[in-house]
């Protein structure tokens, strides 16, 4: 099975300007595409800014909404597939979340945030009941978390028993904990044997500071690409033959004994 060539964009976009993102992100699709890339990954609410105060109700739209059939018209236009972050409302409530939208244009996942960051998430966001979202894309099997997910153990470890191989992180990783770019992430691809997609903000917003560092980490620990603390396009090859290989050899999910970590639940 050949690679998918994965491109990871490290960006805080334009917050509060839905257009503009759109903008940005077009043509960082026209950019991965040139580069061979047939999946894109976004930050964490890059649609419409996360350091957007009490605008979160005017910017949330639903799932099929117009920021939607803008990222399709994208992804049909370079041929790539692309996930993005923005906030999903569904009725009266308004959730973190993340799509997946194909190649030619079809949506393919969407995902909620499950565990909510802060008094700024936990004041204008949902938390979302759906832990392991998975779809299929060029053979590989592709899961979704949203930064805060993946640094609970039990969400990596749920989508290696389901069978993910590349899990998309879109992440709003802040100071002062670069550590989880640059050691908890790499662990996690090793502990659960999948590619890790961790793709982050940068720079002042807000109140925050966000550190960039997005990677994309492999099943055997090691950094496959490497951003800075800077807008930055990485462009790294997710090898389903890699992934084969290193399951075989590294028995931490054929060594678990289940019988004995019901006090975890």
């Amino acid at each position: 099975m050949p690679s998918l060539r994965t491109a990871l964009l490290q960006s805080s976009g334009r917050p509060g300007a839905v257009d503009a993102n759109i903008g940005i992100l077009d043509e960082a699709a026209g950019r991965a595409a040139a580069a061979g890339a047939h999946l894109l990954v976004c930050p964490e609410m890059f649609l419409t800014g996360y350091a957007i105060g009490d605008a979160v109700p005017r910017l949330a739209e639903p799932a099929d909404g117009p920021g939607a059939r803008a990222v399709a018209g994208i992804a049909l236009r370079h041929g790539i597939a692309v996930l993005y972050g923005y906030p999903e409302r569904e009725d009266e409530l308004i959730f973190n979340a993340a799509q997946l939208i194909g190649p030619d244009g079809t949506p393919l996942a969407n995902y909620r945030k499950t565990h909510l960051f802060g008094d700024f998430e936990q004041k204008w966001f949902t938390p979302g009941e759906q832990s392991v979202v998975q779809t299929e894309l060029d053979g590989v099997r592709i899961g979704l978390l949203i930064c805060y997910d993946v640094e609970f153990p039990e969400n990596v470890r749920a989508h290696a028993l389901a069978g993910t191989d590349l899990l998309l992180v879109p992440t709003a990783l802040m100071h002062p904990f670069p550590f989880v770019a640059e050691s908890l992430v790499p662990v996690r691809a090793f502990e659960s044997q999948m590619y890790l997609a961790y793709v982050n903000r940068t720079g002042p917003e807000g109140e925050f500071e966000f550190v960039g560092l997005s990677c994309l980490a492999g099943p055997d620990g090691t950094v496959r690409a490497r951003a800075g603390r800077g807008e930055e396009l990485v462009v790294a090859d997710v090898d389903p033959g890699l992934l084969n290989a290193s399951r075989a050899a590294n028995p931490y999910l054929r060594d678990r004994r289940p019988g004995l970590y019901g006090s975890l639940v």
